[in-house]
């Protein structure tokens, strides 16, 4: 008998130019939590954050290692929102990131399917900070 399919996304990459300037901001200003900071030896680490509470995909985040990689440091989805951050308190979180200095590109606004605001992270990579109406 086949198992039926079970698969998930278990890491987004997000290249960065630095780890430690990167796990700074994800930890202090998003309060992201850091699941793992593993040395792989020749400058290499196995980096992983996710938002407080999360059961999630992680985020790894991978050091850029040649000028390739750089050009692509905050520019990952070409200039469009790359991340959706979803919470359970938009106004909670938005401002405390606000409080931390978190770059928004916008005013928060109400849509039909629920609270939204665009916002930076260090490198320029753009998210949405995202709470979902309750029927979504």
């Amino acid at each position: 008998m086949n198992k039926p399919i079970e698969q998930r996304i278990g890491n987004i990459a997000l290249v960065v130019e630095n780890y430690d300037d990167a796990i700074e901001f994800y930890t202090k200003k998003l309060q992201f939590e850091l699941v793992e900071d593993t040395d792989l030896g020749g400058g290499k680490r196995w980096v992983q954050i996710s938002p407080p509470n999360s059961t999630g995909t992680n985020l790894l985040l991978a050091q850029a290692s040649n000028d390739d990689q750089l050009k692509s440091v905050g520019n990952q989805a070409g200039g469009r929102v790359f991340l959706f951050l979803q919470t359970n308190d938009f106004w909670r979180d938005y401002e405390f990131m606000k409080a931390q200095g978190v770059e928004f590109t916008e005013d928060p606004r109400v849509e039909e399917y629920g609270t939204v605001v665009v916002f930076k992270d260090l490198y320029g990579t753009k998210w949405d900070l995202l709470q979902l109406n309750q029927a979504n």
